[in-house]
């Protein structure tokens, strides 16, 4: 490593915080630019100075990293070289065609096709989207929406990663691309039954949010468009779709703890939307439409991991619903899916998914087998609400992912695709992936995944890479990953943290890691790292950790409160500005968010979030090795709190461990848009802790 090379030094500016009577300075404060700023083709003295800052940065990664960048390219061929190129997606049947998606050999980018009521008919390309890229930096398109007629498609697209789409509409029939450009929404869009009336959701254009439904008829100018429903409540946003049965327009509305539906009939487009339940305060529900009834997923009654409802179409407001499937206390109820004859459930109970089916006629009711120990299930893709054939995607740690059509009829199972790893390595006997039960230092037990190489021998020096998110109930799942091999196979373990935060034991497992104890979080994931430690699985000389977004403010978190642990850190678009973030409403996502993090207008959540807040809680002591890396468009992890977090680490920090940012100045929060670039990203990743383990191929 180049250690001639010296770290750049932010300027510290000075700015005095203050809330509650508590002032807070903030010496990087400056680094923060408004869009304006950075798309302007000037750039102002403060733009220019964070811009040098950061390109500064990257050079400072470049100079320390930069002699693993022939073992980066390596690792890339190596991990491209497990992936079919020329790959395409198990074929979906939806209003008379099969849609398929498809890759070609070195071509970075999908494409979206159809055939006509067989696969043996012509495939009509809807979009080769690597031509749509050519010249971007970044590139997304998505929202794909097929009119009931089958001839019109709207579209998304995305160039900059502020996931800011533009909608446009294709003719299927001439391949003509409509003069309609309607800005700034957030992709998604639903087709009226009359083929010529889109409904779409606008963001606001400063917070982001998602806040107002609008209604265009095709050819007309979108400035002219009509507002159907504008959201008005700040930590709500709104979003639209149709039901499955093709019967009803959906506007829901969303917020942590409460939601709300206004539901038209599709034939009607002009008419006027009628609520089903007025939204009240910790009451969570969700429709779907089936012959006269709409079911009802929901918390009513202090059902904590949900029960199904229904309630006539006539007849909406809660005092109306009656029970289908009743709340149980072992059992969340994550999803439900509606066909003719049957009703499909995804349950979690002790970590795992289940997939039950349940005839309507009550004559039927039995779960799907699956028998390894952690493993990952999911109903797939199902359009067709006639049909016997529930399609649902499989896999685990050891077990490459495969997509199953399954008969509810006669219970046989056709696998109609399994995912291919390439490079003639791969052998799934050779990983061994078990489930850890971890205890905490309250006494609640945490579930510990972990995989690795049967040949890999288990002692206090080998390498392991602990992972976890842990916030917004969103559980990360056991599932098999190509890239990781590269680690599994270099001797690594790979251990995934089902922390509290998640939703993997049930909504009280989520609930016990948000607001006010959000730091059981961070403990959980210490106490799993120490379980490593103390069990003989590696010791904190080879323990590695990783996390992003939420993930990342974990890692802000745990080496602020243990940094003794880690030998490197990974965090990835890191969210480490807790207190200013939320207390600034103008950022994306702020409002939204009380109900996850505490309103720190209210003292009582200001001096808790502040307690953990990582930004906030460096200090002058010793850090892991670690790399922390951010997208300058990022609109969900604004790029300065990781740059900012970083300059104040280099201030306070005092041993001599590596400390890099690396900033993408063309992507935001979610990387790289192309699926090679993707993996390049992964691979500089993965060098950073195979550097730290000595373990390079030089």
């Amino acid at each position: 490593m180049n250690n001639d090379t010296k770290a750049p030094v932010a300027e510290k500016q000075p700015k005095q915080l203050e809330m509650h009577g508590d002032v807070r300075t903030d010496n990087y404060f400056w680094m923060r630019l408004t869009d304006a700023q950075k798309n302007a083709e000037i750039k102002d003295e403060q733009t220019q100075k964070v811009y040098d800052y950061l390109n500064a940065e990257n050079k400072y990664f470049e100079s320390e990293m930069g002699y693993t960048n022939d073992f980066q390219k390596s690792l890339f061929e190596e991990m491209k070289g497990r992936i079919k190129e020329d790959d395409e997606s198990v074929p979906y049947k939806d209003n008379g065609y099969f849609y398929i998606t498809r890759y070609e050999t070195g071509q970075q980018y999908p494409i979206y096709s159809r055939k006509k009521e067989t696969l043996e008919a012509e495939e009509e390309v809807l979009f080769n989207v690597n031509n749509e890229a050519k010249g971007y930096d970044y590139f997304q398109l998505g929202g794909l929406n097929v009119s009931l007629d089958n001839k019109l498609v709207a579209f998304a697209t995305d160039t900059v990663s502020r996931r800011q789409y533009f909608i446009r509409i294709k003719n299927l029939e001439t391949g003509k691309i409509y003069k309609d450009i309607i800005e700034n929404t957030t992709g998604g869009s639903v087709w009226a039954n009359d083929n010529k009336t889109l409904f779409y959701t606008k963001k606001d254009p400063v917070t982001l949010r998602s806040s107002k439904i609008y209604k265009h008829t095709l050819g007309s100018d979108s400035k002219l468009d009509e507002l159907v429903y504008e959201e008005k409540d700040d930590t709500f946003g709104t979003f639209v779709f149709k039901t499955k049965s093709n019967k009803f327009l959906v506007i829901g509305s969303y917020s942590t703890v409460s939601t709300e539906y206004r539901v038209l009939e599709a034939d009607n487009p002009n008419g006027e939307f009628r609520v089903i339940q007025p939204r009240e305060r910790d009451l969570e529900y969700e429709i779907s439409h089936y012959q006269d009834h709409f079911y009802i997923k929901t918390n009513k009654d202090g059902a904590t991991n949900f029960k199904l409802m229904k309630t006539p179409e006539n007849k909406t407001t809660k005092e109306n619903w009656v029970d289908v499937i009743p709340h149980r206390e072992d059992t969340l109820l994550e999803d439900f899916s509606i066909f003719k004859e049957y009703l499909v459930l995804e349950e979690r109970n002790e970590g795992l998914i289940k997939i039950r089916i349940k005839r309507w006629d009550g004559s039927e009711d039995y779960y799907l087998p699956f028998d390894e120990e952690t493993y990952t299930a999911a109903v797939y893709n199902n359009p067709e609400f006639d049909t016997d054939i529930i399609r649902y995607s499989y896999n685990s740690m050891t077990t490459p992912s495969s997509v199953v059509d399954f008969n509810m009829k006669d219970q046989s199972k056709e696998i109609k695709k399994e995912q291919e790893v390439l490079g003639g390595k791969f052998d799934k006997a050779n990983y061994i992936s078990k489930r850890l039960w971890v205890p905490a230092r309250d006494g609640k037990k945490i579930a510990l995944s972990i995989v690795y190489h049967k040949d890999t021998k288990i002692s206090k020096d080998t390498p392991v890479l602990q992972y976890a998110y842990g916030s917004y109930g969103y559980t990360v799942s056991d599932g098999f990953s190509t890239t990781r091999l590269s680690l599994l196979d270099r001797g690594f373990i790979f251990a995934l943290a089902h922390i509290r935060g998640g939703q993997y034991l049930g909504r009280d497992w989520y609930e016990d890691g948000k607001m006010l104890h959000k730091k059981n979080t961070f403990t959980d994931f210490v106490d799993c790292s120490k379980y490593l430690i103390d069990n003989g699985y590696t010791s904190s000389d080879h323990l590695y950790a990783m996390g992003g977004s939420a993930g990342g403010l974990l890692m802000g978190a745990v080496v602020n409160m243990n940094p003794e642990l880690y030998n490197g850190i990974i965090a990835a678009v890191p969210f480490v500005d807790v207190i200013s973030t939320m207390l600034d409403d103008s950022i994306p996502l702020t409002t939204g968010e009380y109900d996850e993090w505490g309103n720190p207008n209210n003292k009582e959540y200001y001096d808790y979030i502040k307690s953990y807040s990582p930004y906030d809680q460096v200090e002058a002591k010793e850090y892991p090795n670690m790399l922390v890396t951010t997208g300058l468009h990022d609109s969900q992890v604004q790029y300065w709190e990781p740059a900012k977090w970083v300059a104040k680490l280099r201030e306070l920090k005092t041993d001599n461990n590596l400390l890099l940012l690396h900033t993408n100045m063309e992507a935001g929060h979610g990387g790289a848009s192309g699926r090679f670039d993707a993996l390049k990203e992964t691979a500089r990743e993965y060098a950073f802790f195979l550097a730290l383990e000595n373990k390079l191929e030089k």
